[in-house]
């Protein structure tokens, strides 16, 4: 929802509050902090890397208060002493204190939190990211704080409070560290929406920590152009038969089928909706799409409806969003064992060989989960397939491209996602 980046959320913001509030400091003298990941130390002197990519130097005087917390911590009485000898590269620093030369700060304490601790607690949220739910939203209810989504064509209604944590992916990217903080009134049917907390008994309900959500659009079609100098690519959207053009980024996952690969995945969607697969020839494809994440596509023959399951925000979502992917219509899916964890496709689509912008050609069928985009900005892929005739062909009835394809696979996305 990439790979696994640091949340700049930071997760000491509470115990860096405490420390503010807490310490004395002189009415006269302002105070200053700086706050990043380590990137050397010299003396009683380290060099931070700040999350917005500058650099800071932070140095202790003898005085000066130095505790380690872990990720999660709340209270500094429990927070171990520490020398500044004892911080190490890739740690990550809050200090408070006053200016020195240029940005430096000469600090009076500071919060120290060890690479390795906050490694273990985001691999512990994605972790928890796949163990979440996810899907199409069906209905929003602002009055009982629910959210109602479609996930492997069951409803699940999703339970939010004052201490769930909503975040909105901006229009243009899935990089979870470019989710701003959002409100349950953005979330409108047909967004896409993943959550971790806790689930009931039969699944049918989930109590949400934490939740994401994002606009996103499902495009099949086939290829008109392509623009390697500007990492674009034109397609025809078999659903609206216009051209679209998509932006290709560092972050965008491009794959290629290979023709055996393509025909067992289509026999595959066959068996799962019996009675579904179309009669349209390979690339030949029609559909009626809503946009919002619903586009639906499917052969020629077969009839309308729009589902689709969003996957977990992954490290880019790729890296580590959680992914859900979903199920074709009459149960066609691949989940992992148990129904939890990424879907096994999404296992199998990783190893597919990668293809470049310029190895795509005119006619080739396609299909992607791309976002919204913006008046200023077109849609950039997350994931495009390429290969993918016979899918298209046999794709049951309601099919979108979010079931197959994760649309969270990519951005630090929940599967980024490190903290809240």
């Amino acid at each position: 929802m990439t790979h696994a980046p640091p949340n700049r959320s930071l997760p000491w913001i509470a115990l860096a509050t405490m420390l503010l509030l807490g310490s004395a400091a002189s009415a006269q003298t302002p105070v200053v902090k700086a706050v990043g990941t380590v990137k050397s130390v010299t003396g009683n002197s380290v060099v931070l890397t700040t999350d917005r990519g500058s650099e800071q130097t932070v140095t202790f005087g003898d005085s000066a208060r130095i505790v380690r917390a872990v990720p999660g911590q709340t209270d500094l009485k429990t927070a171990t002493p520490i020398a500044v000898s004892d911080i190490q590269i890739g740690d990550r620093v809050f200090a408070r204190g006053q200016a020195g030369d240029g940005n430096a700060v000469v600090a009076v304490s500071a919060i120290v939190m060890k690479q390795s601790d906050i490694a273990d607690k985001q691999q512990h949220e994605r972790d928890e990211w796949r163990k979440g739910v996810g899907g199409i939203v069906k209905q929003v209810d602002a009055a009982a704080d629910t959210i109602t989504v479609t996930a492997s064509g069951k409803p699940i209604i999703i339970h939010l409070s004052a201490e769930t944590t909503i975040r909105r992916y901006a229009p243009d990217s899935v990089k979870f560290d470019d989710a701003k903080p959002g409100t349950l009134d953005q979330i409108k049917p047909g967004d896409q929406v993943r959550a971790r907390g806790t689930k009931n008994a039969d699944g049918t309900e989930f109590t949400a920590q934490a939740i994401v959500s994002g606009a996103f659009r499902d495009i099949a079609g086939t290829v008109v152009s392509t623009d390697a100098a500007n990492n674009t690519v034109t397609i025809t959207d078999l659903a609206t038969k216009k051209p679209v053009v998509v932006k290709i980024t560092a972050d965008s996952q491009l794959r290629k089928l290979p023709p055996m690969v393509a025909m067992g995945i289509a026999m595959r969607l066959k068996g799962g909706a019996p009675g579904a697969a179309g009669a349209g020839a390979p690339g030949q494809g029609q559909g009626v799409g809503q946009g919002g994440g619903q586009g639906n596509w499917r052969g020629a023959g077969n009839a309308g409806g729009s589902s689709g399951a969003a996957g977990a925000p992954s490290s880019g979502a790729p890296g580590g969003a959680p992914a859900s992917g979903g199920q074709g219509a009459g149960g066609g899916g691949w989940r992992g064992a148990g129904g939890g964890g990424a879907p096994d496709f999404q296992q199998m689509l990783s190893r597919m060989p990668a293809v470049m912008v310029s190895d795509l050609n005119k006619g080739d069928a396609v299909m992607l989960v791309a976002t919204e985009g913006s008046a200023t900005s077109a849609p950039t892929a997350i994931t495009l397939l390429a290969g993918v005739e016979p899918i298209l062909t046999a794709a049951p009835a309601g099919t979108s491209a979010a079931t197959i394809l994760s649309p969270w696979n990519l951005g630090g996305g929940p599967a980024g996602a490190g903290g809240d």
